[in-house]
């Protein structure tokens, strides 16, 4: 951790650089995502129903297409209410980390710079988050609140999209910690010369 933030703090950062033994950060992002997915999963399902009412049919599921379509909406929402925890606590948790110096991730970027794309791409996934929540629920209370097809292709089409990007994010973040080992507690006692298994236990 840079020693002029670590000398303002409220709290002794621990061997992993934060004042935790485990970051919160990737717990927060896994719930993000996941609500985000089951979102666009459910939204897909429903839109689809008609071609997947013949297979329901036959397991003997019973089910409603704006059942689908209130799934989707709520985990939506709940992974809007979730990223801006997620976006805060990663930048919590990014301010105290201690970036390795003249390493290089697979991509071929250094810590620095692989520090400051994961910081704009999450600022970017939060307001396309929010941004498709508002336009998910002007569908589905205005826009075609009267219709049986709640979501629009287009719609559909910007939340996939997203979550390819997400796919790119989760993988600049998943650098800082496994190339980097940024608030990684067994990376920083290697790099100080201790043994994991030695000091752990």
């Amino acid at each position: 951790m840079n020693s002029q933030i670590s000398s303002q703090l409220w709290f002794e950062p621990g061997i992993n650089g934060l004042p935790y033994e485990l970051p919160i950060h990737p717990n927060l992002v896994h719930f993000t995502i996941g609500l985000f997915i089951i979102a666009i999963a459910f939204d897909v399902a429903g839109t689809l129903f008609p071609l997947g009412r013949p297979i329901l049919k036959y397991f003997g599921f019973t089910a409603l297409r704006s059942g689908f379509y209130d799934v989707g909406w709520y985990n939506l929402l709940g992974a809007a209410v979730m990223t801006f925890f997620t976006v805060a606590m990663g930048f919590f948790e990014l301010v105290l980390a201690n970036p390795p110096a003249g390493e290089k991730s697979h991509w071929g970027l250094s810590a620095g710079s692989t520090m400051v794309l994961h910081g704009l791409g999450g600022i970017f996934l939060l307001a396309a988050i929010v941004t498709l929540t508002v336009w998910r629920g002007l569908q589905r209370y205005h826009w075609r609140s009267e219709k049986v097809r709640q979501v629009q292709w287009l719609y559909l089409l910007a939340a996939i999209v997203v979550i390819a990007i997400m796919y790119l994010q989760g993988t600049l973040g998943g650098q800082l910690g496994g190339d980097f080992g940024l608030n990684t507690t067994a990376a920083n006692l290697l790099r100080l010369g201790k043994n994991p298994n030695e000091v752990l236990k």
